[in-house]
């Protein structure tokens, strides 16, 4: 009887947080920079985690903007999956509620400016659009009033231009800001 080879499993978190154990601080800080180093993704993530740069969400509007807003001249694709993972990475990396809700607010101002910019029509690219507005009112109501009207007043506008779209995107919007008493 031959015996079965024991099945290798991939490495968890569990395994590279035992070999981290391991490094002294160079070590680590040279795994660090490895990193940084090998995509533009992980350092947008550094950057928001450790707060550098005079604006650490930049990086990740200008995945949004590229992806809900292409240069159709260039003949490119939206990609509501690429646009949706950035505001994820930014969450994953501090998850400050207020960037967060300025990313959510930038993905509708970009989602509703394009479809209004070029007559873009998609139930899908819609449906994602609803789903972030509300995500990104219920997160905005939360912030202090300051933050919270400009936020408001943002998405206002982009309830306002959604009422030209059809697939009752706007009448949708207009039931969150009236179930929330916001007035017009």
């Amino acid at each position: 009887m031959v015996a079965a080879k024991p099945k290798k499993s991939s490495p968890t978190w569990n395994d590279v947080k035992g070999k981290v154990a391991d490094f002294d601080r160079a070590g680590l800080v040279a795994v660090l920079q490895a990193l940084y180093a090998a995509s533009k993704d992980n350092r947008a993530f550094l950057h928001a985690r450790l707060g550098l740069g005079a604006d650490p969400i930049e990086p990740f509007k200008v995945t949004i903007k590229r992806w809900l807003w292409p240069d159709v001249l260039k003949d490119q694709s939206t990609s509501v999956s690429t646009a949706k993972k950035a505001i994820a990475d930014y969450k994953a990396a501090t998850g400050q509620s207020e960037r967060l809700a300025e990313l959510m607010v930038f993905y509708c101002e970009c989602a509703a400016g394009f479809s209004n910019s070029v007559g873009y029509e998609d139930g899908v690219y819609f449906d994602a659009l609803m789903r972030m507005f509300e995500q990104a009112f219920k997160l905005s109501v939360t912030l202090p009033v300051d933050q919270r009207d400009v936020l408001l007043d943002r998405l206002d506008d982009v309830r306002r231009i959604s009422h030209d779209f059809g697939y009752g995107l706007g009448d949708g919007m207009d039931v969150l800001f009236t179930s929330y008493g916001v007035d017009d």
